[in-house]
């Protein structure tokens, strides 16, 4: 993969050339098959992924052992179970791929000792995880305050991807509704 990917994902005016190339050499490349877990609920994430190509997910169970959408995944972003990996504690999360893809992994040994030698990457860290935490601020909000509709045409409008390529079943189940509702929604849309 060229350095230049890595300089997108990792973006910081604080990380050098050189830097990059050893970021770069720190991952390896993995295919993925549609369907194909990448991490399961109950173990411990031992790394995490940059993905090139192809569409995940995360999901959960509910109470009453439903499969529950939490979060897509896209070209470019980092799948990652943040608290499993940095406290060492089981996911509860499931990570799977929706597509055939292409993953950049980091075990997180490797990633721990690159972030003692590049100041950089630290400060690239900080300002990530601060990015996410509003981002899932954000979408719990949203899921409070609007209806199943606006939630819908929220995703459509900030995220169409998903919309075009995932199964309904699993964009209803993102957006707290079930795959009934959702088709009302989408056919409500289509006819105003």
């Amino acid at each position: 993969m060229k350095k230049d990917f890595f300089q997108t994902i990792y973006n910081s005016p604080h990380i050098g050339k050189t830097d990059y190339e050893e970021i770069a050499k720190a991952h390896s490349q993995m295919d993925v098959r549609s369907g194909s877990l990448l991490l399961e609920e109950g173990k411990i994430a031992s790394e995490f992924y940059i993905i090139e190509k192809g569409l995940f997910r995360s999901f959960v169970y509910d109470y009453d052992g439903n499969e529950v959408t939490t979060e897509f995944y896209g070209p470019k972003e980092l799948l990652i179970e943040s608290f499993s990996l940095f406290h060492r504690s089981p996911s509860m999360e499931n990570f799977q791929a929706l597509s055939n893809g292409t993953v950049w992994k980091i075990e997180y040994q490797l990633f721990q000792q690159l972030l003692g030698k590049i100041e950089g990457l630290r400060e690239w860290g900080r300002t990530w995880a601060t990015s996410h935490l509003f981002i899932i601020k954000k979408r719990s909000i949203k899921m409070l305050t609007m209806n199943a509709t606006d939630r819908y045409l929220n995703l459509l409008n900030e995220r169409p991807q998903i919309i075009r390529q995932v199964p309904l079943k699993f964009i209803a189940s993102y957006l707290g509704i079930t795959d009934t509702s959702l088709s009302r929604i989408r056919k409500e849309i289509v006819t105003t």
